[in-house]
């Protein structure tokens, strides 16, 4: 995990989505479940690795993932993600969450964490990443 800039913190790579959890993502507590964010992590970084790998990709691996604060219900969530590194089949991608609460008036990192997947082709064999 990299220290955020307290005076001006901001995500680091692209928005690749956005979506508002509903009351039904919610545990019975009222709290987002993480395993509903941790999906929407997953979609944001297959979505940034099969536009680098041009074509189908499947999850390997999910690492570092640390929640540092709650999200909840209604809020803007925005995934970012930012490629990270790129071997011969292989792509590292890390994701970070930010929302944007109904009554805030600025952001803030509800978690990030670090996706690898590898580029398949059509029969699910592992194939090369094109060239960047």
């Amino acid at each position: 995990m990299t220290a955020l800039n307290d005076d001006n913190p901001a995500p680091r790579g692209e928005l690749i989505t956005q979506i508002v959890p509903l009351p039904s993502d919610t545990n019975p507590n009222g709290d987002v479940f993480a395993g509903w964010l941790v999906r929407q992590m997953d979609i944001a970084a297959a979505t940034l690795a099969g536009r680098i790998s041009q074509g189908r990709n499947a999850t390997v691996a999910m690492d570092r993932m640390e929640f540092l604060s709650p999200l909840r219900v209604g809020s803007q969530v925005g995934c970012y993600g930012e490629l990270k590194e790129v071997g011969r089949s292989s792509m590292k991608i890390n994701v970070e969450v930010w929302t944007l609460d109904r009554t805030a008036k600025s952001p803030r990192k509800v978690t990030e964490g670090l996706f690898i997947y590898v580029a398949i082709d059509e029969h699910g064999r592992i194939r090369e990443v094109p060239d960047q």
